[in-house]
């Protein structure tokens, strides 16, 4: 029921609208407004079951214990990120329930509005449970020896999100999915490369150890208040990996058409906006994440459109 004027949504309804406010500071587009009605709406619930599980990983969610108690825990339950990883898990099979017999209905609103997607595009749990595992890992590793370390992390926060994009859209293969992992790893380092100093707050590094030796950098760089030439040399190098990932990944687009071709080639666009941002501020990520602007994003999905090659 749509709440009458004057009065105010329910407080669960404030809380979901205040959880998938985040999108608009993604990256990447991520339910626009040209899209069929029903892709919008399942990109919107998968956006906020992504962004759910990551807050609760960084312990970015709302103060007050809500979300624990939604997820059937006590209000201080929210500083115990595993247990609520492990909540979440356990509502995330509520969703996939064939009934509500076995174990109720999902507790928390974004795993209810993610149920009807679910079952109207016959989603699997594995994308959804590796999105859990990657935040779980968050709390255990907080330094990645090498770029292939990296990669397998980037294989659970970030690559299950494409292939559900495929799925949504009915448009999965395997060599799509094969560009579509390029892509969201891309997109994934990008993000690391924005919030070093955020990430370094949280006593975590997303830059490969070896990466680090190989250039000079010691963590210590990485706390001072702009970056020395050592850690510029070090950010333009992943950067560039970054590049190759998304220029690896531009099939994708080509591969598809109408208005799902425009919806990935704003993923890539934005990945490679968020990156000219980067090499635009000289590489000094440190004084805080360089964001893209509109009309630079613009540009990078007009070059992508046209550089995609068009397959069939």
């Amino acid at each position: 029921m749509t709440p009458g004027h004057g009065t105010r949504p329910p407080s669960d309804t404030l809380h979901t609208r205040a959880t998938l406010a985040k999108a608009r500071t993604e990256n990447f587009p991520v339910a626009p407004v040209f899209l069929p009605r029903a892709w919008r709406d399942g990109l919107t619930a998968v956006y906020g079951y992504a962004r759910l599980v990551d807050d609760i990983g960084d312990g970015d969610l709302a103060p007050g214990g809500h979300d624990a108690v939604l997820l059937g825990l006590d209000p201080a339950a929210t500083e115990d990120r595993l247990a609520m990883l492990d909540a979440f898990e356990a509502d995330l099979h509520r969703v996939f329930n064939a009934s509500d017999a076995v174990d109720g209905a999902p507790r928390h609103p974004l795993l209810r509005a993610l149920r009807p997607v679910v079952r109207a595009h016959a989603l699997t749990p594995e994308p959804f449970l590796g999105l859990i595992e990657a935040n779980r890992l968050d709390q255990r590793v907080t330094r990645y020896a090498g770029y292939g370390d990296l990669l397998g992390y980037c294989e659970l926060s970030a690559n299950p999100v494409g292939r559900l994009v495929l799925s949504l859209t009915g448009t999965s293969t395997p060599e799509r999915v094969r560009h579509s992992d390029a892509v969201c790893t891309a997109l994934q380092i990008a993000e690391h490369l924005q919030d070093v100093a955020e990430d370094l707050g949280r006593d975590r590094i997303y830059l490969p150890a070896e990466d680090m030796r190989r250039f000079h950098v010691a963590e210590s760089d990485l706390r001072a208040p702009s970056a020395n030439a050592s850690v510029r040399s070090l950010i333009a190098f992943e950067t560039e990996r970054a590049r190759e990932l998304l220029t690896e990944g531009i099939p994708l687009v080509g591969s598809v058409h109408g208005r799902l071709r425009l919806l990935l080639a704003g993923f890539v666009g934005g990945g490679r906006a968020a990156l000219a941002a980067v090499t635009a501020a000289g590489f000094d990520v440190l004084p805080g994440p360089p964001q893209p602007t509109k009309s630079g994003l613009l540009r990078e999905v007009a070059a992508v459109l046209r550089t995609a090659p068009r397959k069939g």
